[in-house]
């Protein structure tokens, strides 16, 4: 298994990549040979070249032969075949991820003193050339804002211990690049990755349980603790280092405009195991990890820090610090330092003293312990002015200043966690609360009107509406305690902790005044006697559906207009946070209207919002896959309309975009010094209105009326076919994708088979196995040719549409993604599957068609020859792969039908299921997408 190419091109830094996958495929061989003998590798080989004939000329004799080869593999060797093939594409996707650093670096080195595209420092040159002075260049710095927030929705499917060996072997095959090895070195290397990859090989892909959600928290604090600790103060030490080139005449310290959150231990909807105490203990686990990562940087300051006063004069201010902690910080064990002389060493003892007294609950309240993260800050500083006061600027600016900034960003808990939660849990705990006060009998059943009168007088009133000699059902009880844990938690790690109540499935402004209803019941939002409004935690919309979004603008507007929810703004520094889902609005309507009316919405709310002088903060929830809005970070900023990003911008990142973007120092810096530059560029087209072309209000009407005809065909065959559902379920391997042991939260919002309740994730996830990729590109080209209508002067300005209008090109880019990655040949395989032969052929015919028009379209506005022509290294990428994974469809089909038969003989096999997960996992390590 050595012949994958996965980019084109002849440069010497293309032909490592080829050296890296041949000697990971010949690692491999050897591994087959030697767990399973020649006759295993003589199959591999055997199946890979006949699915690389059947690629290069599709003949249906080839095809039934192929077919045949693979539905009379014996069991036993099947299992095996499938691991080769899905353990094969591990490796590949290794040797892709370190040639993405390679290759960084090879730019650089050729580079010299030239700007690499898309760097910081093109981007900061860029400010600088286009004439924008200190102040404003300032005042853009203070203005940007990215927060990326981790979530673990369950779209990883490596086991956190497959990852690690990947790790591993990443570390291993980079160290083949070192000139300097020695012959015996080499072959020492070749020895140690051919052990990993028997590892890799023993080591079972499949979770024998679901994560629990600590579980799933452990794994994302693993990526703090791995990289981003270290490389995201690196991103803002060069922000700092190229706004000193070109601006030399100003000292820079960049305000904390780029920071990591989570929902992992605070996402509540439809995950009854994230609970109060799981949000507690999220948070306790949270400060451990930080604590344990500041007494490290400590550590390390101690070996640089050895200044001695019997050659250098410290300040005055470090060492009358050092005596207040001698009076009130006991040390709990014999102190590292042996010389006095030494003060940086003595401070550095008793700052970790107070950082190990922070995870000890009987040292709250004393100064034994840091009260806060200033302290600490000032802690840093003292030893700072110190340094510089005997001239050692340098190990100062190399390593103080780098632990102030890591303290700056993660605080004593290392990233913000939001709190999400279903609207209809407040509305249920509202109406039992208000029934039980003798306010309203059934709060649930009021008008929108009425409700929004009654909780606007509840959150003037000071009096609570709860009372502890009051008992509560389970569910309000709950409820109630999010909001107590989250004051609590705001004492204990500042108020930093938690600051967002996001609201699924928002509806109504009654949907967000009651999550602020139930914070005033803890003191989290307050009315004070001379009429101030305090408020620490914001409640946050979220707006899903293509309903949601047209309702939003005068939902917001709504809520503007109450004096007291204006005021709740104003306490939360005057910035309303926003969220815009874009799974479950391409769910609703189809890929090109959910992309239309998100870019609507914003541009509505954001003007309702102007109205009322508020300033937004978009959180845009995108998921990995196209399906749901996946994209690379950098153009996720850029292609948002340059007029809504003022207060800042969120963004998910989940499941397997995680591992991908931030499980090697290398890639997580280049991805967040991208977004970096994306930021600037897209503060620099704002202020130069660069959105506002002339023609974007004509392009704008042709893109609505592509949209409305898009959603009706997507919507007749989605909502209207009756029998869409059966197909889909049939056709896909959506039931068994739930048995994947992938996440905590359930599949389905509720137990229900309701095609409203099903989950975008696994929606997309089940379309993504099958080949379809039907969610990323289904009713695109009925819209586009409603306006073409085979008319060339409207070919035309479709074409300048695609070459100026950044909205539309992104929206064709990513069709021409989707259909290259879609294979309908083998999707109708999987289409064979269903039970009824009318259903079938009538769905499959409509989305045949469908595909077929949406190419065409794609074609005839790039003017290209071929799909992706544009990019022919992701073209040539894409082609290499499909080879190599069409073996694992196949498979998965005949699978799927012996599984399913069985089983409506109301038997189970665990062995064939445990073989059609492991061809889930390999799919998807092979498109590199799951849901």
């Amino acid at each position: 298994m050595t012949e994958l190419t996965v980019t084109a091109g002849k440069s010497n830094s293309n032909n490592l990549l080829r050296r890296d996958i041949r000697f990971l495929g010949n690692i491999l061989g050897e591994v087959l040979v030697h767990q399973g003998g020649n006759e295993l590798l003589d199959i591999v080989e055997k199946i890979r070249e006949a699915s690389k004939s059947l690629r290069a000329v599709f003949l249906p004799e080839l095809h039934d032969e192929f077919k045949d080869m693979i539905n009379s593999l014996e069991p036993d060797i099947r299992h095996q075949v499938i691991r080769a093939f899905a353990i094969y594409f591990q490796l590949v996707n290794i040797a892709e991820q370190n040639h993405r650093i390679r290759r960084r670096r090879d730019l650089e080195r050729s580079a010299g003193e030239s700007v690499q595209s898309g760097s910081i420092e093109a981007s900061v040159r860029d400010l600088k050339e286009r004439g924008f002075n200190y102040a404003e260049a300032q005042e853009i710095l203070e203005g940007m804002s990215l927060e990326l927030v981790m979530t673990a929705h369950p779209t990883e499917a490596m086991r956190r211990a497959i990852l690690d060996i990947h790790k591993r072997i990443a570390d291993d095959v980079m160290q083949l690049d070192n000139p300097t090895l020695t012959f015996r070195e080499r072959e020492q290397l070749r020895e140690k990755l051919l052990n990993e990859v028997i590892t890799l090989w023993q080591t079972d892909e499949l979770r024998d349980r679901k994560p629990t959600v600590i579980d799933e928290v452990r794994n994302g604090m693993y990526y703090f603790h791995e990289t981003l600790f270290q490389v995201l103060p690196e991103v803002y030490l060069e922000l700092e280092r190229c706004l000193s080139k070109y601006y030399p005449e100003h000292l820079w310290h960049v305000p904390t405009y780029l920071r990591f959150g989570s929902w992992i231990g605070g996402d509540r909807d439809g995950n009854p195991s994230v609970t109060a105490d799981v949000t507690w203990q999220t948070l306790k686990m949270q400060r451990k990890l930080v604590v344990r990562e500041y007494q490290r940087c400590l550590a390390e300051l101690f070996k640089h820090l050895s200044f001695s006063t019997t050659i250098v004069d410290v300040t005055n201010e470090l060492e009358a610090s050092i005596q207040r902690d001698r009076l009130q910080v006991t040390l709990h064990k014999t102190p590292q330092w042996l010389n006095e002389k030494e003060p940086y060493r003595v401070k550095l003892t008793y700052m970790t003293e107070k950082l190990h007294n922070l995870l000890d609950d009987s040292k709250k309240g004393t100064p034994e312990r840091y009260a806060n993260v200033n302290e600490l800050i000032q802690d840093l500083r003292i030893i700072d002015r110190s340094l510089r006061h005997h001239y050692a600027d340098y190990v100062a600016d190399t390593h103080i200043q780098k632990m102030i900034r890591q303290v700056e960003l993660f605080g004593f808990h290392t990233a913000t966690l939001d709190i999400r939660q279903h609207s209809q849990e407040h509305e249920n705990a509202m109406t039992e609360i208000l029934a039980n006060m003798n306010i309203v009998s059934n709060y649930a059943e009021l008008q929108e009107e009425e409700k929004i009168k009654l909780l606007e007088q509840l959150l003037n009133d000071p009096r609570p509406l709860t009372s502890p000699y009051q008992e509560y059902s389970e569910s309000t009880t709950e409820c109630l305690n999010v909001y107590r844990t989250v004051f609590r938690a705001q004492q204990e790690f500042g108020n930093q902790c938690i600051t967002s109540y996001l609201i699924s499935m928002t509806e109504a402004a009654s949907d967000i005044l009651e999550v602020m209803v139930f914070s005033k019941e803890v003191g989290l939002f307050r009315k004070e006697a001379d009429g101030t409004v305090v408020c620490t935690l914001q409640s946050v919309p979220l707006f899903e559906t293509i309903d949601d979004l047209h309702a939003a603008p005068g939902i917001m507007s709504t809520l503007f207009s109450m004096p007291i929810y204006r005021q709740s703004i104003t306490a939360m520094n005057d910035l309303q946070e926003i969220m815009l889902g874009y799974s479950d609005s391409n769910k609703d309507g189809g890929v090109v209207t959910a992309n239309w009316e998100l870019r609507v919405a914003l541009k509505q709310i954001t003007a309702a919002a102007n109205d009322f002088g508020v300033k937004l903060k978009f959180f845009h929830g995108r998921g990995g896959a196209l399906g749901r809005g996946g994209m690379p970070l950098n153009r996720s900023i850029l292609v948002q309309p340059a007029s809504t990003i003022g207060g800042g911008i969120k963004i998910t990142e989940q499941g397997e975009v995680i591992s991908s973007r931030y499980s090697l120092k290398g890639i997580a810096y280049r991805s967040l010094e991208q977004a970096t530059s994306a930021l600037i560029t897209a503060a620099i087209n704002a202020k130069l209105h660069q959105d506002n072309d002339e023609n974007e209000q004509k392009w704008e009407e042709i893109s609505a009326g592509i949209s409305e005809t898009s959603l009706k065909k997507y919507q007749d065959l989605v909502f209207r076919e009756p029998d869409f559902l059966k197909y889909f379920k049939e056709s896909t391997p959506l039931l068994e994708v739930g048995e994947l042991n992938i996440g905590s939260r359930p599949s389905k919002r509720r137990n229900s088979d309701r095609f409203e309740d099903l989950r975008a994730i696994p929606w997309v996830f089940a379309w993504t196995q099958s080949r379809y990729l039907f969610p990323a590109w289904y009713a695109a080209g009925t819209g586009l040719y409603h306006f073409y209508q085979g008319k060339e002067e409207n070919l035309k300005v479709l074409q300048e549409m695609y070459e100026n209008f950044s909205f539309f090109r992104s929206v064709i880019d990513t069709l021409q993604f989707a259909i290259v990655k879609a294979d309908l040949v083998i999707a109708k395989e999987y289409a064979a599957m269903c039970s009824d032969e009318e259903i079938r052929d009538r769905i499959f015919k409509q989305i045949e068609e469908e595909f077929h028009l949406t190419k065409d379209m794609i074609l005839k506005i790039t003017g290209q020859t071929d799909i992706l022509g544009h990019n022919p290294g992701l073209q040539e990428s894409i082609r290499q792969r499909n080879p190599y994974i069409d073996p694992l469809s196949y498979l998965q089909v005949q699978l799927l039908s012996e599984l399913r038969a069985i089983r409506e003989k109301d038997q189970d096999d665990p062995i064939l299921l445990r073989e059609v997960l492991l061809t889930i996992n390999g799919i998807a390590a092979g498109l590199r997408n799951t849901g």
